[in-house]
């Protein structure tokens, strides 16, 4: 398998992608998935607008032989073909495809799939890891380098500058989907025309508002396990027509922090307290207590399975947005209670 990590990606698309027929492209970040798929596609050359040269399936369509076919098929006017499957997360017949392809991948042909988040061991990572032949590209969150590019280069574009306190603002309400961060950031910039410098009141203004406020009400709750402020927190949100995936944007930034600060505890054996003076320095002075709490009820292996959980509420809501606040809720709600009971043991 050849792995491309999160800072070898520009250039891999640049100078290496053409080399590769097949890619598999997962992560929890879905938005980044699909960016980097879309990139990926338009580097292959095919027309993706021709719908004889591109095919593509969603979860409930993909099928090993089908797949094989449109891989082996010739164009109706020639030329390259492309064959786009998104799936959910791991998939059986993705896996044997990637197993048929491992030694013989297509001429004609290239393979690009998107898919959730796959732990280590699962078939689909496991086809790919034993094949030079295939492009494995995971995409995770944006870290602060990640996101500090996103904004520089649209700034930049729109001719603008900010503030370090307005950045940092914005930093701590960006992140856990690319595309989501992306709307936010092309927001603020729309916003700024005619300005100079984006000042802190500025974010505050378009991205920091009220719903903001709920959404830091409803990450609280879950992470404290109480569920009537929970509801309540819901409540406002639908009262202000917040987003919902602020919220579950806000609980997937939480709990990766809450993974990389138990991580250190059970690693280097630190209390909580200790961890929270070195990562912990950029939380709300009032919701220290509460993450302090929180990381004495999750440990490392529960907050990957919350991560994951999110992840999958995510693209359910994208999937479903006719049900999209009674998925999430009942996501905000298991985890509450999960909150509530580890704490009580505690």
């Amino acid at each position: 398998m050849t792995e491309i990590k999160s800072h070898q990606f520009d250039g891999f698309l640049r100078q290496d992608a053409r080399k590769y027929r097949v890619f598999l492209i997962y992560g929890p970040d879905r938005g980044l998935v699909s960016e980097r798929a879309a990139l990926i596609a338009k580097g292959t050359g095919v027309p993706l607008d021709d719908a004889f040269a591109v095919m593509k399936l969603d979860s409930g369509d993909i099928d090993a032989g089908r797949i094989m076919d449109e891989m082996g098929a010739i164009g109706l006017f020639g030329g390259e073909r492309l064959v786009w499957a998104r799936a959910g997360g791991n998939d059986k017949a993705l896996a044997d495809v990637l197993k048929m392809l491992a030694d013989s991948p297509p001429e004609g042909a290239s393979l690009i799939i998107e898919a959730g988040e796959l732990r280590k061991g699962t078939a689909m990572r496991k086809a790919a890891e034993s094949a030079r032949s295939i492009a494995a590209i995971p995409c995770y969150a944006d870290d602060a380098r990640a996101l500090n590019a996103l904004i520089d280069q649209a700034l930049s574009d729109a001719s603008l500058r900010i503030t370090p306190p307005a950045r940092q603002l914005l930093l701590s309400l960006i992140g856990g989907d690319r595309l989501a961060t992306r709307n936010e950031i092309d927001k603020l910039v729309l916003y700024g025309r005619g300005l100079d410098v984006i000042a802190e009141e500025h974010v505050a203004a378009v991205i920091g508002d009220a719903s903001a406020i709920s959404a830091d009400d409803a990450v609280d709750a879950v992470l404290s396990g109480d569920m009537a402020a929970l509801r309540h927190a819901m409540a406002k949100t639908a009262q202000s027509k917040t987003p919902i995936f602020l919220i579950l944007n806000g609980c997937i930034r939480q709990f990766h922090l809450l993974d990389q600060m138990r991580a250190e505890m059970e690693s280097k054996r630190l209390p909580a307290s200790q961890v929270m003076q070195t990562h912990g320095r950029h939380i709300f002075f009032k919701r220290k207590p509460i993450f302090e709490r929180a990381l004495g009820a999750w440990n490392s292996a529960a907050t990957a399975r919350a991560l994951r959980l999110l992840a999958d509420t995510v693209l359910k809501t994208r999937q479903y947005p006719e049900l999209e606040e009674s998925i999430a809720m009942q996501t905000l709600l298991s985890l509450s209670l999960r909150s509530n009971r580890a704490a009580t043991r505690t």
